[in-house]
């Protein structure tokens, strides 16, 4: 079994460490505040000091950190990844950045005889506690079927999707469904209830019902109690939306609903409501009708 070295101890790296020990993996952590460490340390793990330690101790090396620019930093910059990266050893890119970045670092690590796999995830924090979140990955085929165990500690649903950088392509898609979803839902349930609804029936009709979709499942109930702790930060879905934007550019590809909801996360975040819940866009909804639900 492959020993693991894991990057980045987040609201969804923490639990996917859990499960990877859980499945009896030996997994070194690394992450650049030191409270995570420690949780993970005391749940069995063990501590290195930098990427280029993690590289040094591990045959598959997992990052889930922010954005490209820190996928870059852990992997290419000092005292990264790649610093001491070994032929043979396995890079899997579980974070949401750009196709592009993914592309160029997988290049590199190929030059230096490894392998790099991009395998965003879906499923938000209750995904990565529950060990069920949907894995898209791209990159080489013979990485992807060595790593698959790793993979099923810690999803259920694992595609291989293609070549390098087709997994970002995927969890772009994922965003935009999940974005458009958001702001359906949103819109449904102020509707409903400035015209005199209890939004609690509101959403129980549209749970039975064509409507129906997992953000409803695991949002809903939250949005109806202005609840937004943070599964997946409104932040971090506005900068994927960003490279959706960027992607669907190079391609050619209109996505008018898609750069309503990017606009509305980026009234949030100039609201202040950046670290919320991405369900808060609840809230935009509420200002533009002057109406909170429920009242």
């Amino acid at each position: 079994m492959d020993k693991i070295g894991f990057i980045g101890l987040g609201i969804m790296g923490r639990p996917m460490v859990h499960n990877l020990l859980k499945a009896g993996f030996e997994v070194t952590v690394y992450n650049r505040s030191q409270p995570p460490i420690e949780e993970m340390v005391a749940a069995g793990a063990k501590a290195a000091a930098s990427p280029r330690a993690i590289a040094t101790q591990s045959e598959v090396i997992i990052t889930m950190v922010t954005a490209s620019e820190d996928v870059t930093a852990v992997l290419a910059g000092e005292q990264g990844v790649f610093e001491t990266i070994k032929p043979g050893q396995v890079i899997i890119d579980m974070s949401t950045i750009s196709p592009i970045t993914t592309r160029q670092l997988a290049q590199r690590a190929a030059e230096l005889g490894a392998s790099m796999l991009d395998a965003p995830v879906s499923g938000g924090d209750k995904g990565a506690i529950g060990g069920t979140l949907s894995i898209m990955v791209g990159g080489d085929e013979a990485a992807f079927e060595r790593c698959l165990p790793v993979f099923q500690a810690i999803g259920q649903t694992i595609v291989h999707i293609g070549p390098s950088g087709t997994g970002q392509i995927v969890k772009a898609c994922n965003q935009i469904a999940t974005a458009v979803n958001l702001m359906g839902l949103a819109e449904a349930l102020v509707l409903g209830s400035k015209a005199g609804v209890d939004p609690h029936k509101v959403l129980q009709v549209l749970s039975g019902g064509l409507a129906n979709s997992r953000v409803l499942e695991l949002r809903g109930a939250s949005m109806l109690e202005h609840n937004f702790t943070p599964g997946g930060k409104l932040a971090l879905h506005s900068k994927d939306l960003g490279i959706v934007t960027t992607l669907a550019r190079s391609v050619g590809v209109p996505l008018p609903a898609t750069s309503l909801v990017a606009q509305a996360f980026l009234a949030l975040e100039q609201a202040g409501h950046s670290e919320l819940d991405h369900s808060a866009i609840l809230l935009y909804l509420e200002e533009l009708a002057r109406h909170k639900i429920g009242e």
